[in-house]
């Protein structure tokens, strides 16, 4: 069950991290606007699940120094988001924040949801863009899965990959891997 939210005013980025933890609802801060998401179905988890493990087996591979997150806190110039997946600098991650800081994050990683389009595919990118983060990575369970990967240039994301279903993306930044969309939400 949700939390009833009582509040009177804009939010800031302490008023959602003093919210009590919900497993059922997502919340991020967009300006001074609180969004509220439901908690991802199975089938995003397992995609999300698949690809953090293959995410963090290349970045172990390569040796990179950097830790593969999912679901955790982001503090953008413009708010807090929740991305799906995160690969932040190993350093920024050492304390167990509760919250990593934007100029920490290399790489995040959207999983497309039915209630959460939007914001996933225009909103969030260009937040992610303005906050000058290097990789964006979007992953389109329906109707067929498909990995679209963008790199941050100029102030905006510019499409460098696309693994339709049955394609592999080979990926060299931030670190080298290969990622097959259409295994990542099979049961």
């Amino acid at each position: 069950m949700g939390v009833a939210v009582d509040h009177t005013g804009p939010w800031t980025v302490a008023d959602v991290l003093a919210l009590p933890e919900d497993r059922t609802t997502r919340y991020e801060l967009l300006g001074e606007s609180l969004v509220m998401s439901p908690a991802p179905g199975v089938r995003h988890q397992r995609a999300s699940f698949r690809l953090h493990v293959a995410l963090d087996s290349a970045a172990r591979a390569a040796a990179a120094s950097v830790e593969v997150l999912e679901g955790v806190n982001v503090v953008l110039p413009s708010g807090l988001v929740v991305p799906d997946l995160v690969v932040a600098d190993a350093g920024a991650t050492a304390d167990d924040p509760v919250t990593v800081d934007v100029d920490a994050v290399q790489l995040v990683v959207e999983l497309v949801s039915p209630g959460n389009r939007t914001m996933d595919r225009k909103i969030k990118p260009m937040l992610y863009a303005e906050a000058a983060i290097p990789h964006f990575w979007r992953l389109e369970l329906d109707p067929a899965p498909m990995l679209v990967i963008y790199e941050l240039e100029g102030g905006r994301y510019v499409e460098r990959t696309t693994a339709l279903s049955g394609a592999t993306a080979h990926v060299d930044v931030p670190f080298p891997t290969d990622i097959a969309p259409v295994g990542l939400s099979r049961q």
